[in-house]
């Protein structure tokens, strides 16, 4: 049993605060998140992005792989876990604030 279990899916969730103060860091940044989708990532936030692999053997080859991107002064986080703790994810989401125009206190004409 143990034989499937190395083969149990993981994913990599990739979480970052990047210097983009200049116009430099700001191309670094972005570059650094392109190079998270080309490595097959997908953005769950702006600086969130969570990837699947088949197995821990591959979870820790992304992760070397994201960790050798860093851009200079650039914090990253990378996580695992597995399939059945991703099902436990709770997800809330705010409703956007579109309120209707306000009413007036009294008739305009003009």
């Amino acid at each position: 049993m143990k034989a499937l279990s190395a083969y149990r899916i993981m994913w990599v969730l990739t979480i970052f605060d990047l210097p983009v103060l200049t116009a430099a860091q700001r191309k670094k940044a972005n570059a650094f998140r392109k190079y998270l989708l080309d490595l097959g990532f997908n953005m769950m936030q702006l600086s969130v992005y969570i990837q699947h692999a088949a197995g821990k053997e591959a979870a820790e080859s992304l992760a070397s792989k994201v960790g050798e991107r860093v851009p200079r002064a650039g914090k990253v986080d990378v996580l695992f876990f597995t399939d059945k703790q991703y099902e436990s994810i709770k997800v809330f989401r705010g409703v956007a604030d579109v309120l209707p125009p306000k009413k007036p206190n009294q008739l305009e004409l003009f």
